[in-house]
Protein backbone atom coordinates (compact mmCIF):
# COMPACT_ATOMS: atom_id res chain seq x y z
CA UNK A 1 0.00 0.00 0.00
CA UNK A 2 1.55 3.23 -1.27
CA UNK A 3 2.24 6.08 1.68
CA UNK A 4 -0.63 8.27 0.17
CA UNK A 5 -3.62 5.09 0.09
CA UNK A 6 -2.48 4.66 3.56
CA UNK A 7 -2.87 8.07 4.84
CA UNK A 8 -6.30 7.77 3.12
CA UNK A 9 -7.31 4.94 5.05
CA UNK A 10 -5.60 6.54 8.43
CA UNK A 11 -8.46 9.59 7.49
CA UNK A 12 -11.57 7.45 6.73
CA UNK A 13 -11.24 5.42 9.86
CA UNK A 14 -10.59 8.57 11.62
CA UNK A 15 -13.50 9.98 10.58
CA UNK A 16 -15.75 6.93 11.16
CA UNK A 17 -14.45 6.94 14.40
CA UNK A 18 -15.55 11.02 14.79
CA UNK A 19 -19.12 9.88 13.59
CA UNK A 20 -19.22 6.77 15.64
CA UNK A 21 -18.55 9.10 18.95
CA UNK A 22 -21.02 11.93 18.05
CA UNK A 23 -23.75 9.34 18.64
CA UNK A 24 -22.42 6.64 21.02
CA UNK A 25 -22.71 7.15 25.05
CA UNK A 26 -18.38 7.98 25.91
CA UNK A 27 -16.33 5.10 26.84
CA UNK A 28 -14.18 5.68 30.66
CA UNK A 29 -12.53 2.50 31.77
CA UNK A 30 -10.99 -1.11 29.86
CA UNK A 31 -14.16 -2.58 30.74
CA UNK A 32 -16.96 -2.78 28.25
CA UNK A 33 -18.88 -5.60 29.93
CA UNK A 34 -18.93 -3.69 33.46
CA UNK A 35 -17.16 -6.20 35.47
CA UNK A 36 -15.10 -3.51 36.67
CA UNK A 37 -18.06 -1.12 37.11
CA UNK A 38 -19.49 -3.90 39.27
CA UNK A 39 -16.27 -4.60 41.47
CA UNK A 40 -15.96 -0.72 42.02
CA UNK A 41 -19.71 -0.26 43.04
CA UNK A 42 -19.43 -3.54 45.55
CA UNK A 43 -16.37 -2.43 47.22
CA UNK A 44 -18.05 0.38 48.47
CA UNK A 45 -21.05 -1.43 49.00
CA UNK A 46 -19.31 -3.96 51.30
CA UNK A 47 -17.69 -1.06 53.40
CA UNK A 48 -20.95 0.91 53.49
CA UNK A 49 -23.03 -2.67 54.25
CA UNK A 50 -20.37 -3.80 57.01
CA UNK A 51 -21.26 -4.64 60.71
CA UNK A 52 -18.85 -2.00 61.31
CA UNK A 53 -21.29 0.52 60.26
CA UNK A 54 -24.26 -0.96 61.91
CA UNK A 55 -26.91 -0.09 59.62
CA UNK A 56 -25.82 3.56 59.00
CA UNK A 57 -28.69 4.91 61.34
CA UNK A 58 -28.29 8.59 61.65
CA UNK A 59 -27.00 9.89 65.44
CA UNK A 60 -25.16 6.56 65.64
CA UNK A 61 -21.95 6.09 65.65
CA UNK A 62 -22.28 3.84 62.55
CA UNK A 63 -23.63 7.09 60.94
CA UNK A 64 -20.92 9.19 61.51
CA UNK A 65 -18.84 6.42 60.29
CA UNK A 66 -21.17 6.42 57.10
CA UNK A 67 -20.86 10.55 56.37
CA UNK A 68 -17.50 10.36 57.11
CA UNK A 69 -16.19 7.88 54.49
CA UNK A 70 -18.20 9.37 51.89
CA UNK A 71 -16.39 12.72 52.81
CA UNK A 72 -13.06 10.60 52.11
CA UNK A 73 -14.45 8.83 49.23
CA UNK A 74 -15.83 12.48 47.44
CA UNK A 75 -12.54 13.54 47.79
CA UNK A 76 -10.79 10.62 45.99
CA UNK A 77 -13.26 10.73 43.11
CA UNK A 78 -12.29 14.28 42.31
CA UNK A 79 -15.19 16.22 43.57
CA UNK A 80 -15.18 19.38 45.31
CA UNK A 81 -17.68 21.01 48.30
CA UNK A 82 -21.01 21.62 46.92
CA UNK A 83 -22.12 23.42 50.39
CA UNK A 84 -21.19 26.82 49.03
CA UNK A 85 -20.11 26.94 52.57
CA UNK A 86 -16.18 27.69 53.30
CA UNK A 87 -16.88 26.95 56.61
CA UNK A 88 -18.29 23.51 56.12
CA UNK A 89 -16.66 21.68 53.21
CA UNK A 90 -18.41 18.83 52.18
CA UNK A 91 -21.32 18.81 55.64
CA UNK A 92 -24.97 20.24 55.44
CA UNK A 93 -26.02 20.18 59.20
CA UNK A 94 -29.50 18.43 59.34
CA UNK A 95 -30.93 18.93 62.91
CA UNK A 96 -33.20 16.08 64.45
CA UNK A 97 -34.94 15.78 67.26
CA UNK A 98 -35.75 11.73 68.43
CA UNK A 99 -38.56 11.09 71.20
CA UNK A 100 -39.82 8.06 72.49
CA UNK A 101 -42.91 8.12 74.35
CA UNK A 102 -42.33 6.99 78.30
CA UNK A 103 -46.26 7.42 80.34
CA UNK A 104 -49.15 8.55 79.34
CA UNK A 105 -52.55 9.16 81.49
CA UNK A 106 -55.88 10.46 80.38
CA UNK A 107 -58.89 11.44 83.50
CA UNK A 108 -62.12 12.22 82.54
CA UNK A 109 -64.14 14.09 85.45
CA UNK A 110 -63.35 15.97 88.25
CA UNK A 111 -63.22 15.17 92.39
CA UNK A 112 -64.89 11.77 93.09
CA UNK A 113 -65.88 11.44 89.79
CA UNK A 114 -62.40 11.62 88.08
CA UNK A 115 -61.73 8.44 85.85
CA UNK A 116 -58.73 7.38 85.43
CA UNK A 117 -58.61 4.94 81.87
CA UNK A 118 -56.69 2.21 81.41
CA UNK A 119 -54.09 1.47 78.71
CA UNK A 120 -56.62 -0.56 76.89
CA UNK A 121 -59.05 2.38 76.44
CA UNK A 122 -56.73 5.30 76.29
CA UNK A 123 -53.34 6.63 75.41
CA UNK A 124 -51.29 9.79 75.12
CA UNK A 125 -48.34 10.96 73.51
CA UNK A 126 -46.30 14.28 73.18
CA UNK A 127 -42.83 15.03 71.90
CA UNK A 128 -41.91 16.98 75.02
CA UNK A 129 -40.47 15.42 77.76
CA UNK A 130 -43.62 16.54 79.97
CA UNK A 131 -46.43 17.94 78.59
CA UNK A 132 -50.35 18.19 80.72
CA UNK A 133 -53.30 20.12 80.00
CA UNK A 134 -56.69 20.52 81.87
CA UNK A 135 -60.16 21.39 80.55
CA UNK A 136 -63.64 21.66 81.17
CA UNK A 137 -65.43 23.63 83.82
CA UNK A 138 -63.35 25.84 86.39
CA UNK A 139 -60.57 25.61 84.27
CA UNK A 140 -60.65 28.12 81.80
CA UNK A 141 -60.07 25.81 79.18
CA UNK A 142 -62.98 25.13 76.93
CA UNK A 143 -63.46 20.99 75.60
CA UNK A 144 -64.86 21.48 72.29
CA UNK A 145 -66.33 18.75 70.60
CA UNK A 146 -65.56 19.09 66.40
CA UNK A 147 -67.33 15.89 65.77
CA UNK A 148 -65.52 14.71 61.87
CA UNK A 149 -64.70 18.31 61.21
CA UNK A 150 -60.71 20.10 61.85
CA UNK A 151 -62.60 22.74 63.74
CA UNK A 152 -61.61 25.29 60.99
CA UNK A 153 -65.18 26.91 61.33
CA UNK A 154 -63.69 28.76 64.69
CA UNK A 155 -60.96 29.70 63.15
CA UNK A 156 -58.96 31.59 66.28
CA UNK A 157 -61.49 30.89 68.88
CA UNK A 158 -60.18 27.18 69.06
CA UNK A 159 -56.76 28.52 70.51
CA UNK A 160 -55.67 27.32 73.82
CA UNK A 161 -58.89 24.76 73.56
CA UNK A 162 -59.18 20.80 74.03
CA UNK A 163 -60.17 19.56 71.09
CA UNK A 164 -62.13 16.19 71.11
CA UNK A 165 -62.92 14.67 67.49
CA UNK A 166 -64.65 11.25 66.24
CA UNK A 167 -61.85 8.68 64.10
CA UNK A 168 -62.37 9.06 60.27
CA UNK A 169 -59.44 6.86 59.11
CA UNK A 170 -57.92 8.29 56.09
CA UNK A 171 -58.63 11.90 57.50
CA UNK A 172 -57.32 11.88 60.81
CA UNK A 173 -53.80 12.62 60.58
CA UNK A 174 -54.25 16.35 58.33
CA UNK A 175 -57.37 17.19 60.39
CA UNK A 176 -55.06 16.57 63.71
CA UNK A 177 -52.45 18.73 62.02
CA UNK A 178 -54.95 21.72 61.26
CA UNK A 179 -56.56 21.55 64.93
CA UNK A 180 -52.91 21.81 66.57
CA UNK A 181 -52.39 24.51 63.14
CA UNK A 182 -55.15 26.30 64.94
CA UNK A 183 -53.17 26.39 68.31
CA UNK A 184 -54.94 23.42 69.84
CA UNK A 185 -53.90 23.03 73.32
CA UNK A 186 -54.83 19.19 73.22
CA UNK A 187 -56.55 16.56 70.77
CA UNK A 188 -58.62 13.32 71.86
CA UNK A 189 -59.58 11.01 68.99
CA UNK A 190 -62.23 8.86 69.40
CA UNK A 191 -61.57 5.33 68.23
CA UNK A 192 -63.68 2.39 67.25
CA UNK A 193 -62.18 0.25 69.67
CA UNK A 194 -59.79 -1.20 71.30
CA UNK A 195 -57.86 -2.79 68.05
CA UNK A 196 -57.73 0.49 67.06
CA UNK A 197 -55.95 1.88 70.11
CA UNK A 198 -53.62 -0.37 70.07
CA UNK A 199 -52.55 0.29 66.59
CA UNK A 200 -52.11 3.55 67.50
CA UNK A 201 -49.87 2.34 70.31
CA UNK A 202 -47.79 -0.24 68.41
CA UNK A 203 -47.07 2.91 65.84
CA UNK A 204 -46.32 5.65 68.36
CA UNK A 205 -43.90 3.23 70.78
CA UNK A 206 -41.32 2.98 67.94
CA UNK A 207 -40.53 6.49 68.40
CA UNK A 208 -40.18 9.17 66.49
CA UNK A 209 -37.46 11.08 63.81
CA UNK A 210 -38.08 15.01 62.80
CA UNK A 211 -36.42 17.58 61.47
CA UNK A 212 -35.91 20.17 64.68
CA UNK A 213 -38.03 22.95 62.44
CA UNK A 214 -40.32 21.10 61.77
CA UNK A 215 -41.29 19.89 65.07
CA UNK A 216 -44.33 20.69 66.82
CA UNK A 217 -45.32 21.22 70.54
CA UNK A 218 -48.36 18.63 70.59
CA UNK A 219 -50.36 16.46 72.99
CA UNK A 220 -52.18 14.16 71.62
CA UNK A 221 -54.76 11.99 73.35
CA UNK A 222 -57.04 8.32 72.04
CA UNK A 223 -59.79 6.78 73.77
CA UNK A 224 -62.17 4.02 72.45
CA UNK A 225 -65.63 4.79 72.14
CA UNK A 226 -66.98 2.45 74.79
CA UNK A 227 -64.65 4.32 77.00
CA UNK A 228 -66.13 7.88 76.67
CA UNK A 229 -69.56 6.19 76.50
CA UNK A 230 -68.89 4.24 80.00
CA UNK A 231 -67.57 7.17 81.78
CA UNK A 232 -70.26 10.30 80.50
CA UNK A 233 -72.97 7.82 79.93
CA UNK A 234 -74.28 6.28 77.01
CA UNK A 235 -77.07 8.52 75.72
CA UNK A 236 -74.98 11.45 76.10
CA UNK A 237 -72.81 10.55 73.71
CA UNK A 238 -75.32 8.30 71.43
CA UNK A 239 -76.86 11.87 71.15
CA UNK A 240 -73.66 14.18 70.19
CA UNK A 241 -72.69 11.70 67.97
CA UNK A 242 -76.05 12.02 66.29
CA UNK A 243 -75.22 15.54 66.43
CA UNK A 244 -72.27 15.48 64.50
CA UNK A 245 -73.34 13.17 61.87
CA UNK A 246 -75.93 16.02 60.49
CA UNK A 247 -74.96 18.69 57.30
CA UNK A 248 -75.24 21.74 59.61
CA UNK A 249 -73.19 20.61 62.52
CA UNK A 250 -70.97 22.91 64.14
CA UNK A 251 -68.26 22.52 67.33
CA UNK A 252 -69.71 22.63 70.57
CA UNK A 253 -68.81 23.27 74.07
CA UNK A 254 -68.74 19.87 76.46
CA UNK A 255 -69.84 19.95 80.24
CA UNK A 256 -66.50 17.58 80.43
CA UNK A 257 -63.59 17.87 82.40
CA UNK A 258 -60.54 15.96 81.81
CA UNK A 259 -56.75 15.71 82.39
CA UNK A 260 -54.25 14.60 80.28
CA UNK A 261 -50.84 14.49 80.94
CA UNK A 262 -47.62 12.70 79.06
CA UNK A 263 -43.59 12.29 79.60
CA UNK A 264 -40.99 11.09 76.26
CA UNK A 265 -37.58 10.63 76.10
CA UNK A 266 -36.44 13.50 73.74
CA UNK A 267 -33.15 13.58 72.53
CA UNK A 268 -31.80 16.40 69.91
CA UNK A 269 -28.81 15.73 67.74
CA UNK A 270 -27.12 17.12 64.39
CA UNK A 271 -26.91 14.39 61.60
CA UNK A 272 -25.31 15.21 58.09
CA UNK A 273 -25.64 15.57 54.59
CA UNK A 274 -22.94 15.42 51.91
CA UNK A 275 -22.78 17.20 49.49
CA UNK A 276 -20.03 17.56 46.30
CA UNK A 277 -19.68 18.43 42.83
CA UNK A 278 -18.20 18.78 39.66
CA UNK A 279 -17.75 21.99 38.34
CA UNK A 280 -19.06 22.95 35.07
CA UNK A 281 -17.57 25.07 32.54
CA UNK A 282 -20.32 27.39 31.64
CA UNK A 283 -21.14 29.05 34.77
CA UNK A 284 -24.83 30.32 35.32
CA UNK A 285 -26.41 27.32 33.14
CA UNK A 286 -27.93 25.31 35.47
CA UNK A 287 -26.70 22.41 37.16
CA UNK A 288 -27.92 18.77 37.34
CA UNK A 289 -28.38 16.87 41.12
CA UNK A 290 -27.38 13.21 41.89
CA UNK A 291 -28.74 12.31 45.57
CA UNK A 292 -29.09 9.57 47.48
CA UNK A 293 -29.94 8.59 51.03
CA UNK A 294 -26.79 6.95 53.20
CA UNK A 295 -28.56 6.21 56.18
CA UNK A 296 -30.33 2.90 57.29
CA UNK A 297 -32.58 1.52 59.98
CA UNK A 298 -29.39 0.48 62.23
CA UNK A 299 -30.65 -2.69 64.52
CA UNK A 300 -34.36 -3.61 63.47
CA UNK A 301 -33.97 -7.40 64.20
CA UNK A 302 -36.05 -9.18 66.44
CA UNK A 303 -34.38 -9.18 70.04
CA UNK A 304 -34.05 -12.45 70.60
CA UNK A 305 -32.34 -12.96 66.93
CA UNK A 306 -28.27 -13.55 66.34
CA UNK A 307 -28.07 -11.08 64.06
CA UNK A 308 -29.98 -7.70 64.05
CA UNK A 309 -28.02 -5.35 62.31
CA UNK A 310 -29.90 -4.19 58.92
CA UNK A 311 -26.89 -3.40 56.78
CA UNK A 312 -28.92 -2.07 54.01
CA UNK A 313 -26.75 -2.89 51.29
CA UNK A 314 -29.65 -2.29 48.71
CA UNK A 315 -30.95 -0.03 50.40
CA UNK A 316 -29.64 2.12 50.03
CA UNK A 317 -25.70 1.35 50.17
CA UNK A 318 -25.89 0.47 46.16
CA UNK A 319 -27.54 3.91 45.21
CA UNK A 320 -24.15 5.58 47.28
CA UNK A 321 -21.80 3.28 45.16
CA UNK A 322 -23.77 3.99 42.37
CA UNK A 323 -23.43 7.84 42.41
CA UNK A 324 -20.03 7.56 43.24
CA UNK A 325 -18.76 5.50 40.39
CA UNK A 326 -21.01 7.69 38.36
CA UNK A 327 -18.95 10.97 39.52
CA UNK A 328 -15.87 9.04 38.94
CA UNK A 329 -17.05 8.72 35.50
CA UNK A 330 -17.98 11.99 34.72
CA UNK A 331 -14.97 13.35 36.56
CA UNK A 332 -12.61 10.98 34.34
CA UNK A 333 -14.71 11.99 31.06
CA UNK A 334 -15.32 15.06 28.82
CA UNK A 335 -15.79 18.31 30.26
CA UNK A 336 -19.37 18.97 31.33
CA UNK A 337 -20.83 22.44 30.80
CA UNK A 338 -23.41 22.17 33.72
CA UNK A 339 -22.44 22.06 37.42
CA UNK A 340 -23.32 18.32 38.83
CA UNK A 341 -24.10 18.27 42.36
CA UNK A 342 -23.56 14.98 44.49
CA UNK A 343 -26.29 15.01 47.46
CA UNK A 344 -25.72 12.27 49.94
CA UNK A 345 -28.79 12.98 52.02
CA UNK A 346 -29.44 11.54 55.88
CA UNK A 347 -32.83 10.43 57.40
CA UNK A 348 -34.76 9.36 54.41
CA UNK A 349 -35.99 6.14 56.16
CA UNK A 350 -37.64 8.36 58.79
CA UNK A 351 -40.16 10.37 56.53
CA UNK A 352 -37.51 11.87 53.54
CA UNK A 353 -35.98 14.19 56.63
CA UNK A 354 -32.35 15.11 54.45
CA UNK A 355 -34.26 15.60 51.86
CA UNK A 356 -36.36 18.05 53.03
CA UNK A 357 -33.98 19.91 55.05
CA UNK A 358 -31.54 20.39 51.27
CA UNK A 359 -35.11 21.38 50.14
CA UNK A 360 -35.02 23.81 53.07
CA UNK A 361 -31.90 25.12 52.80
CA UNK A 362 -30.15 24.48 49.46
CA UNK A 363 -26.45 25.74 48.58
CA UNK A 364 -27.67 26.79 45.01
CA UNK A 365 -30.86 28.23 44.03
CA UNK A 366 -33.49 25.19 43.43
CA UNK A 367 -34.71 27.20 40.45
CA UNK A 368 -31.31 26.71 38.76
CA UNK A 369 -31.33 22.64 39.21
CA UNK A 370 -32.57 21.54 35.41
CA UNK A 371 -32.80 18.08 36.42
CA UNK A 372 -32.60 15.94 39.80
CA UNK A 373 -32.07 11.88 39.57
CA UNK A 374 -32.62 10.05 42.73
CA UNK A 375 -30.86 6.50 43.20
CA UNK A 376 -32.62 4.55 45.91
CA UNK A 377 -32.13 0.67 45.95
CA UNK A 378 -30.24 -0.02 42.56
CA UNK A 379 -28.89 -3.47 42.68
CA UNK A 380 -31.71 -5.84 42.74
CA UNK A 381 -32.89 -6.27 38.97
CA UNK A 382 -30.86 -8.25 37.13
CA UNK A 383 -29.52 -7.46 33.54
CA UNK A 384 -31.95 -6.87 30.81
CA UNK A 385 -34.67 -6.21 33.11
CA UNK A 386 -37.35 -3.54 32.36
CA UNK A 387 -36.87 0.01 33.52
CA UNK A 388 -38.79 1.81 36.46
CA UNK A 389 -39.46 5.20 35.48
CA UNK A 390 -40.51 7.04 38.74
CA UNK A 391 -41.74 10.62 38.40
CA UNK A 392 -42.53 10.12 34.55
CA UNK A 393 -45.57 12.48 33.76
CA UNK A 394 -44.26 14.86 36.32
CA UNK A 395 -41.81 17.15 33.85
CA UNK A 396 -42.91 16.78 29.38
CA UNK A 397 -38.92 18.37 28.78
CA UNK A 398 -37.20 15.80 30.54
CA UNK A 399 -39.16 12.69 29.98
CA UNK A 400 -38.70 13.81 26.70
CA UNK A 401 -34.68 13.16 26.89
CA UNK A 402 -34.98 10.19 29.01
CA UNK A 403 -37.47 8.48 26.06
CA UNK A 404 -34.97 9.44 23.57
CA UNK A 405 -32.30 8.02 25.73
CA UNK A 406 -34.24 4.69 26.52
CA UNK A 407 -34.85 4.39 22.46
CA UNK A 408 -31.47 4.22 21.91
CA UNK A 409 -30.20 2.04 23.67
CA UNK A 410 -32.89 -0.63 23.86
CA UNK A 411 -34.57 -0.56 27.24
CA UNK A 412 -38.13 -1.10 27.83
CA UNK A 413 -40.19 0.61 30.40
CA UNK A 414 -41.61 -1.79 32.53
CA UNK A 415 -45.14 -2.13 34.85
CA UNK A 416 -45.93 2.08 35.54
CA UNK A 417 -48.59 1.30 37.96
CA UNK A 418 -45.90 -0.24 39.83
CA UNK A 419 -43.01 2.71 39.50
CA UNK A 420 -46.29 5.36 40.42
CA UNK A 421 -46.83 3.61 43.78
CA UNK A 422 -43.08 4.63 44.97
CA UNK A 423 -43.22 8.23 43.80
CA UNK A 424 -44.15 9.74 47.61
CA UNK A 425 -41.99 7.10 49.00
CA UNK A 426 -38.30 8.39 48.04
CA UNK A 427 -36.31 11.44 48.09
CA UNK A 428 -37.22 12.72 45.27
CA UNK A 429 -40.72 13.80 46.47
CA UNK A 430 -39.56 16.53 48.65
CA UNK A 431 -38.07 17.70 45.67
CA UNK A 432 -40.86 17.47 43.21
CA UNK A 433 -43.26 19.18 45.94
CA UNK A 434 -40.42 22.48 45.45
CA UNK A 435 -40.73 22.31 41.60
CA UNK A 436 -37.39 20.61 41.14
CA UNK A 437 -37.30 18.30 37.73
CA UNK A 438 -36.47 14.83 40.03
CA UNK A 439 -37.19 11.29 38.52
CA UNK A 440 -35.41 7.67 39.78
CA UNK A 441 -34.58 5.33 36.64
CA UNK A 442 -34.12 1.82 37.75
CA UNK A 443 -35.39 -1.94 37.05
CA UNK A 444 -35.06 -2.70 40.66
CA UNK A 445 -38.61 -0.84 40.14
CA UNK A 446 -39.47 -2.44 36.79
CA UNK A 447 -41.57 -5.01 37.37
CA UNK A 448 -43.15 -7.36 40.24
CA UNK A 449 -41.36 -10.14 39.23
CA UNK A 450 -38.31 -8.11 40.17
CA UNK A 451 -38.92 -5.89 43.01
CA UNK A 452 -41.26 -8.49 44.91
CA UNK A 453 -38.87 -11.26 46.36
CA UNK A 454 -36.35 -8.64 47.39
CA UNK A 455 -39.18 -7.31 49.70
CA UNK A 456 -40.66 -10.22 51.40
CA UNK A 457 -37.23 -11.58 52.00
CA UNK A 458 -34.42 -8.85 52.69
CA UNK A 459 -36.42 -5.31 52.67
CA UNK A 460 -36.13 -3.50 56.21
CA UNK A 461 -34.49 -6.81 57.30
CA UNK A 462 -30.73 -7.81 58.46
CA UNK A 463 -30.98 -10.28 55.37
CA UNK A 464 -30.44 -6.68 52.83
CA UNK A 465 -26.52 -7.88 52.60
CA UNK A 466 -23.94 -7.38 49.86
CA UNK A 467 -23.54 -10.94 48.84
CA UNK A 468 -27.56 -11.10 47.83
CA UNK A 469 -27.02 -7.87 45.52
CA UNK A 470 -28.18 -8.26 41.80
CA UNK A 471 -25.16 -6.25 39.89
CA UNK A 472 -25.86 -6.76 36.07
CA UNK A 473 -28.80 -4.46 36.13
CA UNK A 474 -27.37 -2.06 38.19
CA UNK A 475 -24.73 -1.22 35.59
CA UNK A 476 -26.83 -1.52 33.29
CA UNK A 477 -28.68 1.57 35.08
CA UNK A 478 -25.36 3.42 35.72
CA UNK A 479 -24.51 3.30 31.83
CA UNK A 480 -27.99 4.87 30.86
CA UNK A 481 -27.65 7.31 33.93
CA UNK A 482 -23.99 8.38 32.50
CA UNK A 483 -25.57 9.09 29.00
CA UNK A 484 -28.60 11.18 30.07
CA UNK A 485 -26.85 13.00 32.48
CA UNK A 486 -24.33 13.81 29.80
CA UNK A 487 -27.38 15.58 27.41
CA UNK A 488 -28.55 16.97 30.66
CA UNK A 489 -25.49 18.57 31.38
CA UNK A 490 -25.54 20.15 28.26
CA UNK A 491 -27.34 23.47 27.74
CA UNK A 492 -27.30 23.08 23.88
CA UNK A 493 -28.87 19.81 23.89
CA UNK A 494 -31.15 20.70 27.10
CA UNK A 495 -31.84 23.81 27.60
CA UNK A 496 -33.22 25.12 30.29
CA UNK A 497 -37.01 24.52 31.00
CA UNK A 498 -39.16 27.45 30.91
CA UNK A 499 -40.17 29.13 34.39
CA UNK A 500 -43.66 28.02 35.13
Amino acid sequence: MSRQAARLLVAVLASLWLAACAHAPVAIGPDPVGEDIAARMMADIEVLASDEFGGRKPGTPGGKATYEYLERRMGEVGLVSGTNDPGSYWRMPVDLVATEPQTGRLTLGEGRAAVTLAENEAAVFTPRRRALAAGGPGTGVPVVFVGYGDGSVLGDALAGAVALMLADPGRDTARRDALFVQRATAVVTVLPDAGALAAVRAAEERGKLELASEERDTLSAYITDAALARVIGEKRWAMWKREAKKGDFAPLELNLALSIEATADRREFPSQNIIGMIPGTQPGSGAVLLLGHWDHLGECGPASAADRICNGAADNASGIAMMLELARRLKAGPPLGRDIYVLATSAEEAGLLGARAFVKSPPLPLSSIVAALNFDMMAVAPAGSPLGFIGRGRTPALDTVILGELARSGRMIGDQNLADSFLQRQDGWALLQAGVPTVLLSGTYGSRAVLDPFLTTHYHRPGDKAEVLEMGGAVEDLLLHEDLIRVLADPARYPAPAAP
